[in-house]
């Protein structure tokens, strides 16, 4: 393979695996004799590295780390919606007040919607991440609690 058309293989390749395999991988497409069916190859390797990277950065060495864990959208998206609904209930005290309706409203059924939408979300992730990395999922069950502590208090204090 030629010389241009191997530096130019290699580039598609992400930066840090560039760093670490660059040079001896250009050296090894340069000594063979690849043609177009080797180039695609080459083309899809680096396309699925790009999805799903050899080397990791430092933060995400451990896939299980606490980091890697809240990155999961089964672990963030409780918190989510847990603050999501406390700034609803929080928007609402705000603009209108604390006042007992006769009717709950919309801001009443969209933070009950909320709350108990991310019972399924959190069972999952219980369910899925507890046998492989106990301690990490722990801590991320203790911030989706706090989060929907959080969330409940403005209903409690203000006894809406």
């Amino acid at each position: 393979m030629n010389r241009n058309l191997s530096r130019f293989l290699v580039q598609l390749y992400p930066r840090a695996w560039r760093e670490r395999y660059g040079a001896e991988f250009e050296e090894f497409l340069r000594s063979g004799d690849g043609g177009f069916g080797a180039a695609m190859n080459v083309v899809r390797a680096a396309i699925f590295e790009r999805m799903f990277p050899t080397r990791r950065l430092p933060a995400e060495r451990n896939a299980n780390s606490f980091g890697a864990m809240m990155r999961r959208p089964s672990a963030f998206m409780p918190v989510v919606m847990s603050l999501t609904a406390m700034l609803i209930v929080i928007g609402h005290i705000v603009i209108y007040g604390v006042t007992r309706e006769a009717d709950e409203g919309t801001p009443a059924h969209l933070w009950q919607i909320l709350m108990a939408g991310q019972l399924p979300v959190l069972g999952f992730f219980v369910i899925k991440w507890l046998p492989r990395a106990p301690k990490q999922t722990l801590g991320v069950i203790a911030l989706q609690a706090g989060a929907m502590a959080a969330a409940m208090a403005p209903v409690f204090i203000f006894n809406l």
